[in-house]
Parts: C-alpha cells; structure tokens; sequence
C-alpha cells in the first residue's frame, strides 16, 4: 500500500511540475526542429516535410524538464543543423538509461549525457567522448544536497527520516552521490530515508523541495546555478547544506556506429563555436563559455559510484 501511495505522489507531482513548464515557444519565427519522444510516438514540428534527406539523431539527457531541455538547447541544435545542412533529430527520452539504450543500439549519431550515465554506459559498449563545455573555466560539476529555506535542517544526517528527491538511476550527481554517501554510513536510502521518489530531471527535484513536497534532494550543481542566475524564483526558497567533491562534467558522446566523418565536422562546430558570434551567444545563454576536448580520465572518480 505504502508503495502504491508513493508511485501516485510521484506521477502526481510529475505532472504538476511538467504541466508549470514554459509553454511558450520562444522561436515561433523559425523552422522547428524535430521532435521525437518515446519509443513510438512521435512529433514532427516541421510542418514542411523534407524526403530523402540524410538526419542526424541526437538525443539530450533530461537532466532538466523535457520542455526546457528543448528551449534550452534548440538553437544549439539548430546552429549545427545549419553548419552542417543536415536535418536534426531530437530524440527525446525520460530516462539516462533509455538514451543509453539509443546509443548502444546505434539509434544516434551523438548525445549529450549525464557523466554518471557515461561510466555506466561505456562499461558495456564502446563510447566516446565528442567534446565537453568549459563552465566557469572549468571541466568539472558538484551535487548539491538541498532543503527547503525555512527548515531546520543543516546537515545531510538531519535528513535522517526525512523524504527525499532522486533525479535518476544513472545520475551521478542526483542518485549516485548520495548512494555511495550512505554506504559509506553502512546504510542505505530505504533505511536512512522515511520515503523516495525519483523525479527525472534536476529542476523538478528542486521544485519537490521548495515546494514542500519533499524534506531534501540531490541535485545537479550545474542546473541548480544556472536557475539561480536564469530564474532565480525557482530557488529562492532552497538553500544548499552540502556540495560534493568534483566530477567531470557531463559530456557529448558517440560510439562507432556513428559515421566519423560526420562525428568530426560536428566535433569542429562545437569547438569552434565561441569563435563565431552566432555560436558565442548561444553559448552564453547556456552559461558555456566554450566546447573544448576532455580526457577520459576526468571520470575516473565516479568508477567507483557504479
């Protein structure tokens, strides 16, 4: 019964919180981008349907909302789109694991995925890494632990029985992190926590918990910092009580089923981008100062949160 009360409040907040999404579509003057989301369904944007022309299918793991991973990252696509006069693809999906699937299965040509997602993905099946953004001069990202403002909680251990908001399975900063945390008190979060619900994407665990619908959560540094400059509403009533260590940031991938001469024109598009001032100010709206190349060993810290 217990369990049954928890999946209605978490679909119920899923929709609450999907459904107080930006509705508008800011870019109603250009060509939308295609949009494919779940395994079968899917939503076509382009009224002007082009045939026998090549598509690039990408995907970008919903570390925040659907609707704002989107808004967020339309014109990023559109830019490549453009560069390259290839149609894009976004395949759209509500779990890591899900765009993991995608890429094992060659469904994509590239992806922008959680770093914990990497590590998990990459142990099964060849996948690497396209390029990286640079955020405040920088190729690394936190977990924040949050409460709500006005509670009385300062330390990750006043959560203790408390209720708590996970993002994702594979998410590093939103599920791994305070796994391994809890192992490391020899406990886990069935037994530390009063209850659990995973809300699949950062802004809505922020959203759980400035609502009150839940005590805590772990949440994506990165998400969490550019609301609190982009939209600070969405934070003012959450404080952070802990910070992680440092973790490599999340990365675009491939795998060897994507076409390298392709991989390669989109990885000098990234790279170059904060050279062009179309590309700069794309960047710039997406607090990414620019896309550089990373070394696989910057995820080397999160081998052993899997």
């Amino acid at each position: 019964m217990i369990r049954r009360i928890l999946i209605f409040v978490s679909t119920i907040l899923f929709l609450i919180l999907f459904n107080s999404c930006n509705k508008t579509n800011h870019y109603n003057n250009q060509k939308p981008i295609k949009i494919e989301i779940g395994n079968k369904q899917q939503i076509n944007l382009d009224e002007n349907k082009t045939k026998n022309v090549k598509t690039i299918n990408v995907a970008i793991s919903t570390m925040i909302s659907p609707k704002k991973t989107f808004y967020l990252y339309e014109n990023l696509l559109r830019y490549i789109e453009k560069k390259l006069g290839i149609k894009i693809i976004l395949k759209q999906r509500k779990s890591y694991q899900e765009v993991n699937d995608l890429l094992e299965e060659g469904e994509l040509d590239f992806a922008y995925v959680c770093s914990g997602a990497y590590v998990v993905a990459k142990r099964k099946f060849p996948l690497k890494i396209l390029a990286a953004p640079l955020m405040n001069n920088k190729t690394y990202y936190q977990a924040y632990i949050i409460v709500r403002k006005n509670s009385p909680y300062k330390t990750f251990s006043d959560l203790k029985g408390k209720s708590f908001a996970f993002s994702d399975p594979l998410s590093n900063t939103g599920y791994k992190y305070v796994v391994k945390l809890l192992k490391e008190r020899n406990t886990n979060e069935e037994n530390f926590f009063s209850n659990t619900i995973f809300t699949y994407a950062h802004d809505y665990s922020i959203q759980a918990v400035a609502r009150g619908l839940v005590d805590g959560a772990t949440v994506d540094g990165l998400v969490y910092d550019y609301l609190r400059i982009n939209d600070s509403d969405k934070v003012k009533n959450v404080k952070i009580i802990q910070k992680s260590p440092n973790f490599g940031i999340p990365p675009f991938v491939y795998t060897p089923n994507s076409d390298p001469v392709l991989i390669k024109k989109i990885q000098n598009i990234l790279l170059n981008m904060d050279q062009n001032k179309e590309g700069k100010g794309i960047l710039k709206k997406l607090e990414i100062e620019k896309f550089v190349i990373v070394k696989p060993d910057i995820y080397n810290s999160l081998e052993s949160f899997n």
